[in-house]
């Protein structure tokens, strides 16, 4: 009896084991699903509609030869919808789970080579070679971001969703209202040249002051100085002075271009 019994104990205790699964496993940690509102660094998560992505990639004319960088990525779908384009796309965002879903989200898309994601923080992170920079992000950290922004290759394209650069007014703004309900708005800024300074002209000097795109100024000549207005779209500048209209393109400390009523052609250089 008491030999069966120590048999029946067991059979008993084995039994639980294979109940219980095999020896020492661990139960099967829930895929981690994104929540609307969830807390982030320094914003809260919602994600851009899909139409909205699609009409932010469309104002910065996104192409294969982009790289396009999304700050503060979320799920994924701005950098995923931009690699479908053919284009290099990088995320970076904060949550390491977001950052790993997206990458699963990527692998699903067939897009996991051109979509990249890193877990990082916006303002330690040096986002300097993008061609194109997109964000959902807060005013002021617009704001905080922008003079890194300003600082970037001139020509570069930036779109924000529903959210503005405070004075830097955009160069474009588009409303969705197909396939959208909510955050519907995208805002586009090309970085501008940086023209502010004097400059010396065949005929004269041009006096420019700069205040993000817009340029405002004199153009002495002849002995007469006449007032410039005019704004920059990247390298691309144009400007009335008097009653000629300039159009060009700046490199650095130099610009040349076409005068309507000016001349014809004119380069200047910057002396100061």
């Amino acid at each position: 009896m008491r030999r069966s019994g120590k048999l029946h104990a067991w059979v008993c205790a084995f039994a639980v084991l294979l109940l219980a699964g095999p020896l020492g496993a661990q139960p099967a940690k829930e895929e981690f699903k994104p929540q609307v509102g969830q807390e982030g660094k320094d914003v809260v998560w919602v994600p851009t509609p899909q139409a909205l992505v699609d009409k932010m990639l469309d104002l910065a004319k996104v192409t294969p030869q982009d790289y396009v960088i999304d700050l503060g990525s979320g799920d994924g779908r701005t950098v995923i919808t931009a690699a479908k384009r053919g284009a290099r796309a990088m995320g970076i965002e904060y949550n390491p789970d977001m950052v790993e879903l997206s990458k699963r989200n990527a692998e699903k898309a067939g897009v996991g080579e051109k979509a990249q994601f890193m877990k990082a923080d916006l303002f330690e992170t040096d986002f300097s070679k993008a061609t194109v920079i997109t964000m959902f992000l807060l005013p002021d950290i617009n704001l905080k971001l922008r003079p890194k922004i300003l600082d970037m290759k001139p020509g570069t394209r930036v779109v924000s969703n529903s959210f503005t650069m405070g004075e830097w007014e955009d160069d474009e703004t588009a409303n969705v209202t197909n396939g959208c309900t909510s955050w519907c708005t995208a805002h586009f800024w090309i970085v501008p040249a940086k023209v502010q300074g004097t400059w010396k002209l065949p005929q004269g000097e041009l006096d420019i002051k700069q205040q993000f795109q817009m340029i405002s100024g004199t153009l002495k000549s002849g002995g007469k100085s006449v007032p410039v207005k005019g704004r920059l779209r990247g390298e691309q500048i144009t400007f009335t002075a008097g009653e000629a209209q300039y159009s060009g393109h700046v490199s650095g400390d130099k610009m040349e271009g076409t005068a309507k009523g000016g001349g014809g052609n004119w380069s200047a250089t910057r002396s100061k």
